[in-house]
């Protein structure tokens, strides 16, 4: 067994935007990749911790969306390290087909007029594809954990499950004041798009159950299972799908 580390790399200030890298005695594993040009503050963490680019074995995108998987062709270039991301999301992934969202509030239809969510990135085709019902074992990258495809943030959304107890969800849950922000870090709440909140919250639930402890996302936290716990339960008293956006094309809506 790996014993690992969790190194949180800051893309956007106060947990805004957050990279994780899982390091371990054999290699690292990246989770997620940031904004377009992120690679810059990739590179100036693994510098701070002695690592190289070299030093990742795998890039794991948790799903497409453009502060996920914004920088993942250029980490690929300069890591040698393989891509792994779900079937369900490749159209986006290689700009095949435009992004979808289904906002969960104000606050995410405030963001869609924004460009931030349509900021391009260069295209990709993972070297790893993952397919429903697939899980990965990590520990041929060093790791002793899997990843699992989950949905519901979008509909590729996947998670990575540590034995440590540490779960890495990416946007299947954020936490604190405009995602992230600088105060109730603690407090969990819905991203600004989610796809499937019924999905989100089996889960979230099924994640506490086999185990999880701490978990880790793209914006804010990390979080403890109380209150993980306490959002699921909120998520699975929604009725149906919220989506109101004019440019989700989802074919269930």
């Amino acid at each position: 067994m790996f014993q690992t580390q969790i190194i949180t790399i800051p893309i956007l200030p106060f947990g805004m935007v957050n990279a994780h890298l899982i390091r371990s005695e054999a290699g690292c594993v990246l989770i997620d990749t940031g904004i377009p040009g992120s690679e810059l503050k990739i590179g100036k963490v693994l510098a701070e911790h002695g690592l190289t680019f070299r030093d990742i074995k795998l890039i794991v995108v948790t799903h497409a969306h453009t502060d996920h998987a914004g920088s993942a062709a250029r980490v690929r270039a300069l890591s040698g390290a393989p891509i792994l991301a779900h079937q369900n999301d490749a159209d986006f992934y290689s700009r095949k087909e435009p992004m979808t969202y289904c906002t969960t509030s104000w606050v995410g239809k405030l963001f869609l007029k924004t460009p931030v969510p349509h900021e391009p990135y260069d295209g990709f085709v993972p070297d790893i594809m993952m397919s429903n019902g697939h899980t990965v074992n990590l520990l041929d990258f060093g790791v002793d954990g899997i990843v699992r495809h989950t949905g519901g943030h979008t509909p590729g959304s996947i998670a990575v499950e540590l034995s440590s107890q540490d779960m890495m969800v990416g946007d299947l849950i954020a936490s604190g004041i405009l995602i992230g922000g600088v105060i109730r870090k603690g407090r969990a709440i819905r991203p600004p798009f989610e796809d499937d909140p019924a999905t989100v919250s089996r889960e979230l639930i099924r994640m506490v159950q086999s185990g999880g402890k701490r978990f880790h996302m793209g914006h804010g936290g990390p979080l403890e299972v109380r209150e993980v716990l306490r959002h699921a339960q909120a998520l699975a008293k929604l009725a149906g799908n919220p989506c109101v956006s004019g440019q989700c094309k989802h074919v269930h809506h």
